[in-house]
């Protein structure tokens, strides 16, 4: 499988000479089409400043961030807008919907901005859809539906002009644990099923088991790398809770 995303040294430093702090220092990892990759650490690991520096809200001090075999850290604003809007999709934890658009409007806008043929948007959200199980909400306005429905709309926002990488901020962090479940095994159907590459942030260890491969950061730097193979989800999160002990703190307050 090619890779989608590579950090090559990548650094963040805030604040001056006398007082630097050095949020990401020399984080270098790869992720290959079809992951399903979390980013977990604690309050100040720098798992945040991470994201916002590949999903292009940040720019880097530092290093090379590739998406596509693509260096966004050389990109202009012009050009990290259009390559943002081509490449990556966002599934946030406050879902980040239209109150005044239904379910249906809202995935289908970025198509709709791009004057995308009114068909082949009819013909792309029904699909996608169908296979996210939120095909009967379609009419109906976000206030109008649950939490893990709104949640399934926004993962089928963020697959409608098909990225190449979807990044998701602790996408589980505004539901109950059963929407929170159903979320999760959407996200595992989009990795199986739709072959979305995912990389998550998140704090939670049940929603970290889902994952295929979990990268720990402390200190602005990877502290442990854990991969699932072949155990099986129970197994996986036995384990991660372990390296979470090892990190440190109370693992139930780990952010």
């Amino acid at each position: 499988m090619c890779e989608i995303l590579k950090l090559d040294n990548v650094k963040k430093y805030y604040g001056t000479n006398k007082n630097i702090t050095k949020a990401v220092n020399g984080i270098s990892f790869e992720v290959k089409e079809q992951e399903f990759v979390a980013i977990m650490g604690a309050s100040g690991s720098g798992k945040t400043t991470l994201l916002n520096c590949i999903s292009t809200i940040d720019n880097v001090t530092s290093g090379k961030i590739m998406v596509n075999n693509v260096d966004i850290t050389d990109l202009k604003e012009k050009e990290l807008a259009k390559f943002r809007k081509e490449n990556l999709g966002f599934i946030f934890q406050d879902f980040n919907l239209l109150d005044t658009l239904t379910i249906e409007e809202n995935i289908a806008l970025s198509l709709v901005i791009d004057n995308e043929d009114y068909l082949k948007i009819e013909n792309r959200v029904n699909d996608i859809a169908d296979k996210l199980d939120i095909k009967n909400i379609l009419k109906k306005f976000p206030y109008e539906v649950s939490g893990g429905q709104k949640q399934r709309c926004a993962c089928a926002r963020a697959l409608i002009n098909e990225p190449k990488l979807i990044l998701a901020d602790e996408p589980t962090g505004a539901l109950d644990s059963k929407s929170a479940r159903m979320l999760l095994e959407t996200m595992t159907n989009m990795n199986k099923n739709l072959n979305a590459t995912i990389l998550m942030v998140t704090h939670d260890a049940f929603s970290a088991s889902f994952c295929k491969r979990i990268l720990f950061l402390k200190d602005g730097k990877i502290f442990n790398e854990i991969t699932k193979g072949d155990k099986t989800r129970k197994e996986f999160f036995n384990e991660i809770l372990d390296v979470l002990t090892l990190l440190g703190g109370d693992v139930l307050d780990v952010k």
